[in-house]
Order: C-alpha cells, then structure tokens, then sequence
C-alpha cells in the first residue's frame, strides 16, 4: 500500500503513498493507521496543517522540546521542494547529520520525521503545497528551531525568503540541545 524507504538517519523514513491515477485525476491515500501500527510507526496525530510557500521561500528548521516533542509526516500536496531534517538526538550515531530530499506533489511525496529531529524545506517550484500530520498539539512555550543557515547544510539558494521568526532562531550547537 505505503512504499516506505529507510534513509541513513535512524527512523527517518521516505513515504510514497497509495496513487491511483485515472481519467477523471488521482486518489491517494496518504494515511492507514494499521499499515503505519505494523511498522512500528506513529497512528495517533493530534493536528494537521497545511502550508503553501512560494519559490525560494525557506520554512525552518523547526521542532518542538519535550515534553511536546513529535513525529511529523510531511507530503508534498503540490509544486516541489527540498525537504530537510537535522539529527538533534545526542545518542544517534547520525546526531547533527542532515538529510534532505525532494518532495514533488506530482508524486504526493512524503517524508516520515521522528521525534528529536528539526525539520524544514525550501520550495523550489513557482508555488508549493505541504500538509503535515503532526502527532502533538502546536505549544508555543516549547516551539523553536534552528536557525538554517548554522549546520553546515548546503542549501541551493543563497538569500531565500525567511519569515523574522525563523531568521531569529539559536544558531545549530552540538553542545547544547534537548534530545
């Protein structure tokens, strides 16, 4: 049903969902509960979003502290971007490694993103839409992030459009954190 791909870091996992396509435009199902329960992986979302961000605009990189931290799962409902996540689990072997990808709505691409990782993406398309599934309630005493440009991650744009909340994010620290 799901096509569901390990990535180097551990419990970071691509999802490509259920697609039929048919003369009258596509079904996809881009949640099962029971197919997501076989795997061991999250069922129990609390909140769903929905963002659209034109070309060259950053989102990130965002997570939340415990105890409010979650899992997100992330699709490309329209357009293209790159997707990213950074390893903030001081005990992962992958901790402080990024791993990105692109996400194309052509496909409803997903990426599955576990607890302890700070996530974010750039669009690269004329216009994009992404929905989240998020598995605890949004607490904004406990919401922040990384500021993008401090973990070394090669992005493909130079000056983008950052909102003044995620240009006033803590630079990355290995020393600090609180996974």
């Amino acid at each position: 049903m799901f096509e569901i791909a390990a990535t180097p870091l551990g419990g970071l996992l691509t999802i490509a969902p259920l697609l039929r396509p048919d003369a009258r435009g596509r079904f996809v199902k881009l949640f099962h509960a029971p197919s997501f329960a076989t795997l061991g992986l999250c069922t129990e979302f609390r909140e769903q979003y929905l963002t659209t961000s034109h070309r060259d605009v950053l989102r990130g990189m965002h997570f939340q502290t415990p105890p409010h931290d979650h899992v997100k799962l992330v699709y490309c409902l329209s357009g293209r971007v790159l997707d990213v996540a950074l390893d903030l689990r001081r005990a992962s072997a992958t901790y402080g490694q990024a791993f990105s990808t692109e996400l194309d709505g052509g496909e409803n691409q997903g990426l599955y993103i576990p607890r302890g990782f700070a996530h974010g993406f750039l669009t690269l398309s004329p216009e994009a839409a992404l929905h989240y599934f998020v598995e605890t309630a949004h607490a904004p005493d406990h919401d922040t992030g990384v500021r993008w440009d401090s973990f070394g991650f090669d992005w493909p744009v130079a000056a983008p459009l950052i909102s003044l909340r995620d240009a006033a994010l803590p630079p990355w620290d290995r020393r600090s954190g609180p996974f």
